[in-house]
């Protein structure tokens, strides 16, 4: 029982005598349990390369994917414009989890409505449920735009969204000038990243398609940057930095910055900040528009050159030295603007901290795991710093990405080791740490469970995690920080370092036994 005056949290609440009483109750009564001996037998043989072998021929199941639905991503997206409500035409299940999946990692209240679909629209279609759900969203939360996306469920009925919305202003739901940008976003196919992409596209379509006739590029003297799935809010902030500092103007197509970053101040802000309809509307005129994470913006690149007629920057994702350089230079040339002494300065920092951090980062063995662009840009960074990625998975990650990791793999003196995947989960990567272990892992929290089952080998097998990507919800506040331009690669850096040397801290912990010299660094 829980005490008012010892209020204790999961751990170590449930290593009291009651609840293990209780839980050892269930096992015996209800739970058709193999023996302890059994079940190290088993895990002990998933360890092995045999395993391993049978593990990567599986074709029709995915254990722990490292990606997550389309919706999920289209939910992002439509959060990084102003007054803008995420709809999602699908069931109420489905909302709750994308909220409270961004809740955990943002820490923040997360507005999307849906329009609970039942059993009875799986059978006749959600029209009406799209009908009454737009008109009490515009009147209960008054946005001015509302961003819908679908779930499996509309999608597998096949469900028409264009349609459905149409309707709905034909017969008075919402006016007809509210605007209604749709994306379908099935969650059986793609990604995250996928969705993301597929509502930024839906969005610009339906401000831009039918309003070229007095658009051109180069008018109105800006840059466009399309940031892609991001949830490092530090990313947004230190791209309109440098761009601030270099004196060029430019617009961030999707910011959710201060919507998933509100002061608490007494306010609540259901909206906040966000990129304005009137900036969409001008982004044709733009001189280019940069797309900051290209591997996962096939449709947005396809719109905004065929529409906008805009020549799309062959650019990497701006992450380390080189490719912020490549990004910052291509910048330059687009607007005839020079790149600044202070930004010089920043990138000499960021030369030193390398070279600061090289003794203890060259030879580190990594794998590491996550979205496309971002993978690559991390492995940029790892061959910056003379480290050696081991295993490079993007589950999400295309042929063409693919194509392009190997080629930059093969390239790097420091790439002998590594193999990358597409299309592998967490339990493919899992075999992989065991069968040839690296020295870190670099991924989002669920990685833990790897750490956590490599360490139940024993203590010569563990892989620490080194928490870098999305989700993060068993830390606080990483969320803030940055991994683009000079200061995010600092970030990784410093991140990265410590890293090894906590780790070294808790190999040489013992008395007169690894404190040699008593020297702090061992």
């Amino acid at each position: 029982m829980q005490a008012v005056d010892d209020i204790k949290p999961c751990f170590p609440l449930f290593g009291d005598d009651d609840y293990q009483a209780s839980l050892k109750n269930k096992q015996a009564r209800f739970e058709e349990r193999h023996s302890p001996e059994k079940v190290q037998e088993v895990f002990l043989w998933t360890t092995t390369q045999e395993y391993q072998d049978l593990n990567f021929k599986r074709e029709a199941l995915t254990v722990d994917p490292a990606k997550a639905c389309q919706p999920l991503g289209a939910v992002l997206c439509a959060l990084g414009f102003e007054k803008t409500l995420p709809y999602v035409h699908g069931s109420q299940g489905c909302v709750s989890y994308f909220r409270t999946y961004f809740n955990r990692h943002f820490k923040e209240p997360i507005c999307c409505v849906s329009d609970s679909m039942t059993e009875d629209a799986a059978v006749f279609g959600g029209q009406k449920n799209m009908f009454d759900g737009l008109e009490n969203a515009r009147a209960i939360y008054k946005p001015e735009m509302i961003a819908v996306s679908t779930t499996c469920m509309a999608e597998v009925i096949g469900d028409d969204l264009n349609a459905f919305i149409n309707n709905a202003k034909k017969e008075g739901h919402v006016p007809d000038e509210f605007p209604v940008p749709f994306a379908h976003t099935p969650s059986f196919v793609g990604s995250h990243v996928t969705g993301w992409d597929n509502m930024f596209e839906g969005i610009m379509r339906s401000f831009t398609l039918n309003s070229m006739a007095d658009k051109a590029p180069g008018k109105n003297g800006k840059l466009n940057f399309v940031p892609g799935f991001e949830t490092y809010l530090g990313n947004f902030r230190v791209i309109k930095r440098m761009m601030a500092e270099m004196g060029v103007e430019a617009t961030l197509l999707s910011d959710p910055t201060e919507v998933l970053d509100t002061p608490a101040d007494g306010e609540f802000r259901m909206y906040a900040g966000g990129t304005t309809q009137d900036e969409i509307k001008d982004a044709p005129n733009a001189i280019s528009t940069l797309l900051l994470q290209p591997y996962q913006l096939e449709k947005t690149k396809k719109l905004v050159e065929n529409t906008w007629n805009h020549e799309v920057p062959r650019l990497n994702i701006p992450m380390g030295v080189d490719w912020t350089d490549e990004l910052l230079m291509k910048v330059s040339e687009l607007t005839g603007k020079p790149i600044p002494e202070s930004l010089a300065r920043e990138r000499g920092r960021l030369v030193d901290m390398m070279s600061d951090s090289h003794a203890w980062l060259h030879g580190k063995k990594f794998a590491l795991y996550g979205d496309p662009d971002f993978v690559m840009g991390m492995v940029k960074i790892l061959f910056e710093c003379g480290a050696e990625p081991t295993h490079v998975l993007s589950h999400n990650g295309s042929k063409r990405w693919l194509k392009a990791m190997e080629k930059m793999i093969a390239e790097s003196p420091f790439g002998g080791s590594a193999k990358a995947y597409t299309g592998l989960d967490l339990w493919h990567l899992r075999s992989l740490c065991f069968t040839d272990k690296p020295d870190f892992l670099i991924g989002n929290s669920y990685g833990k469970f790897i750490q956590r089952d490599t360490l139940h080998k024993g203590k010569d097998f563990e892989v620490p995690l080194i928490r870098i990507g999305f989700p993060l919800f068993d830390r606080h506040h990483l969320h803030r920080q940055t991994t683009l331009g000079y200061e995010g690669a600092m970030q990784v850096v410093t991140t990265l370092v410590n890293a090894v040397l906590e780790h070294l801290d808790a190999e040489t912990m013992g008395m007169a036994t690894t404190d040699y010299n008593f020297d702090l660094v061992r």
